[in-house]
């Protein structure tokens, strides 16, 4: 039975704050978007030192390098920098995203000059102590011990290395792996930082109650003597490790259930189709109420959720379909899966799931960017991924401007059945048979200690 949905609304009107942008001598970038209404100032810095461009064999050292920011600098070790901010009524948090590193702060405005002078300190001049680097160290190598006995995560880590060629940086976590991460010394950490993290290659974003006069006076005292130095921005190769489709079983005899992962090589996120399939997606299995969602969900009751995205990065990351199922139903749930992706690229989709899908994605985007947080975070990914300056004006537009003919043409396009890797963490003895009886390739089973 068709469920009924109620039928959605005229968005209202909203306007993404007016941001305007200014570049130090030395190459700094500084955006900045005044939101007087919130009494709150957020500033990040976007690094372009992400873990996309980790050297071959030190795979996990940009992650390291981000996270070991807020152990210290040179004037103070950790629980000093720690209390100096506290004392600020703020932190500061620090990571690694495959196309860029972050820090960031949220203060109100009076503290603001304070928290950036301790910003500028923590990019500058950071300590990385041996010893904060090897803690840092075995913690992600505990982490990926703990990931070892965890379907969801061991299925992700294995998924790509099934959908990329084994050269290419996106086979292994943006993490690392922990042959690379026991390599990682805090030399490597340095020399990282000296030749990634510079002037040229940040960008601050400044978004609350402040001007741009006011933030420019800041940013020049702060950081108009860093040294300028351009980024290292080398080309990710995205390949595919095959084009055909297969299948793999992680084997985890104990597992009460089935973690699955359907999927292949997606697209950049600067590709002309984008919003299309951004749309398409949320049909197939965006959205709750999405096809492969109330077709494992609510129609067979093989699982709780079960959702489909494309993973954007600047080179082509995965597009994936995920859920966990009973193990008795594996083979059930992946030919449901494989179904609705071949419906999807056969049929135009229904009026009501485009009007659907369109009036979700437009209605819920104001509300992502109600703080100053979310505002500096949405310009940070504008930076990182290049988007015009017109982008959040126009989002609700070129969203509500799909047809059900671009959907279909999409789906054509980017969806790529033949090349579909299909991956299953559980009781292989169960469900090798099964699989394999689905007719679409004999499946090859690996351990989760295989580190091949």
């Amino acid at each position: 039975m068709t469920p009924i949905h109620p039928t959605p609304g005229i968005p209202g009107p909203y306007e993404f704050p007016v941001t305007s942008t200014f570049t130090l001598s030395n190459g700094l970038q500084v955006i900045v978007a005044p939101m007087p209404r919130l009494p709150l100032v957020t500033a990040i810095a976007v690094i372009d030192a992400g873990a996309a461009i980790d050297p071959a064999g030190g795979e996990g050292l940009a992650t390291l390098s981000a996270a070991a920011l807020a152990e210290g600098t040179v004037e103070r070790d950790g629980p000093t920098l720690a209390d100096a901010f506290e004392r600020l009524g703020t932190s500061i948090e620090c990571g690694a995203d495959w196309d860029e590193a972050t820090a960031q702060f949220t203060v109100t405005p009076s503290r603001f000059s304070g928290a950036l002078a301790l910003l500028a300190e923590v990019l500058q001049a950071p300590r990385f102590d041996s010893a904060d680097i090897e803690r840092l160290k075995a913690e992600r190598l505990a982490d990926l011990l703990q990931q070892r006995v965890e379907p969801r995560g061991l299925a992700d880590e294995r998924f790509a290395r099934a959908v990329y060629d084994a050269r290419s940086r996106y086979a292994r976590p943006a993490g690392g792996t922990p042959t690379t991460v026991r390599t990682l010394e805090a030399s490597r950490v340095r020399d990282w930082h000296a030749r990634g993290y510079g002037a040229q290659s940040t960008t601050l974003i400044v978004a609350g109650d402040i001007t741009a006069k006011e933030v420019h006076a800041e940013v020049e005292l702060r950081f108009g003597g860093w040294t300028s130095r351009a980024p290292d921005a080398p080309a990710v190769d995205a390949s595919s490790r095959t084009t055909a489709r297969e299948v793999h079983i992680v084997a985890k005899p104990d597992a009460p259930q089935s973690e699955l992962r359907v999927g292949h090589v997606g697209l950049p996120r600067a590709h002309p189709d984008y919003f299309a399939v951004v749309v398409m997606n949320a049909v197939l299995g965006g959205l709750f109420s999405s096809r492969i969602n109330l077709n494992l969900r609510e129609r067979h009751a093989y699982t709780y959720g079960a959702y489909s995205a494309f993973d954007w990065r600047r080179a082509a990351g995965p597009f994936v379909v995920g859920t966990a199922v009973k193990t008795e139903v594996t083979d059930a749930a992946v030919r449901e899966i494989l179904s609705e992706i071949d419906q999807i690229r056969a049929h135009s989709i229904r009026s009501e799931e485009l009007d659907l899908a369109t009036s979700y994605l437009a209605g819920v985007f104001p509300i992502r960017y109600e703080t100053t947080n979310a505002v500096a975070s949405a310009l940070a990914l504008a930076t990182v991924y290049g988007l015009p300056a017109d982008y959040f004006s126009t989002y609700r537009q070129r969203i509500g401007s799909v047809t059900q003919d671009d959907v279909l043409r999409v789906a054509r396009a980017q969806l790529q059945p033949d090349a579909l890797q299909v991956l299953a963490v559980g009781n292989a003895d169960a469900i090798a048979a099964p699989l394999a009886g689905l007719g679409i390739g004999t499946p090859t089973v690996t351990t989760a200690a295989d580190d091949s």
